[in-house]
């Protein structure tokens, strides 16, 4: 996911950089107002270097451009876009060696990707596995409409081999940095993201991925265990030879967001944030179909 430029999103980010183990992600939201998506143009997967950060934070992220961990060699590297990557060069990406891609879909009830269709159905047509994500925002309304709108607008699920199960972003409030966990108690988190992913497999028979930060994770759903049983993890941590310490409840990630993509210098980065697989290609192709779980 690559898409938050507000100062809550450099609050992700440096989490993600930082030593502890944390995790990250961005998303979009107004589509004309902002390129980076966000109303406040922020951007899911594409945390700003900017104002706000901790100055540890902003000595990680002066110091670590795109690391490519060890353990890429041999696992199915991917990514994620928004609408702040507007138009995709797919044939390019795969060219790159990308192999699958989440694509923002939806924020809240009130947003959908403008360049969605265009990100979707080309990463397909260029032959790689792909799948949407949903931005959470738990203070603007239910974990059920959320979900709802979510799959109506893209985030919907095939057992066909190509497409990814639907992916809820759940991390720091991009808009209020004071109420990082959007002014839930931890309950209500868990509460909320529950019911979201109660929705998603009520109308698509998978649960969703969750992609989070241990940090956040920890800190707003009070290190709840409930969820890692049934729910593919999606962690961020960057400037890292592993993904680290997960959230908890979680032994093993299955995707692991690993860097945010640099400065666009490097001319090997994918577009979006940079991912990899836990697992081969076949098993991608199975987790794609439904026929492994968080693997």
């Amino acid at each position: 996911m690559a898409h938050h430029r507000t100062s809550a999103h450099t609050h992700a980010h440096a989490h993600a950089h930082a030593s502890t183990s944390t995790s990250t992600s961005t998303s979009t939201s107004t589509s004309t107002s902002h390129p980076h998506g966000h109303p406040q143009g922020s951007s899911r997967r594409r945390r700003g270097r900017v104002v706000g950060a901790s100055v540890a934070g902003l000595a990680l992220l002066g110091a670590v451009l795109l690391e490519v961990p060890a353990v890429a060699a041999s696992k199915p590297r991917g990514h994620d876009v928004s609408s702040h990557q507007r138009n995709v060069d797919w044939p390019g990406s795969r060219a790159k060696g990308a192999r699958f891609v989440y694509v923002k879909a939806t924020e809240s009830t009130t947003y959908r990707n403008p360049y969605f269709g265009q990100q979707y159905n080309g990463a397909l047509d260029a032959g790689l596995i792909r799948g949407a994500y949903h931005f959470a925002l738990p203070d603007r309304s239910s974990g059920a409409a959320q979900a709802a709108y979510f799959v109506r607008n893209g985030g919907d699920w095939r057992a066909d081999g190509r497409t990814l199960p639907p992916a809820l972003d759940i991390e720091y409030n991009p808009y209020d940095t004071k109420r990082k966990c959007y002014g839930l108690s931890k309950a209500g988190m868990v509460g909320w993201i529950g019911a979201f992913s109660d929705e998603v497999r009520r109308l698509t028979g998978r649960r969703p991925v969750i992609y989070t930060t241990t940090h956040w994770w920890n800190s707003c759903t009070g290190g709840s265990t409930g969820f890692a049983a049934e729910h593919p993890l999606w962690v961020a941590r960057y400037g890292s030879a592993s993904a680290g310490e997960l959230p908890a409840g979680w032994s093993r990630w299955t995707i692991w967001q690993h860097d945010d993509g640099g400065d666009g210098s490097d001319n090997s980065a994918l577009p979006g944030d940079q991912n990899l697989f836990n697992g081969s290609m076949d098993r991608l192709r199975a987790f794609a179909r439904g026929d492994v779980g968080r693997e």
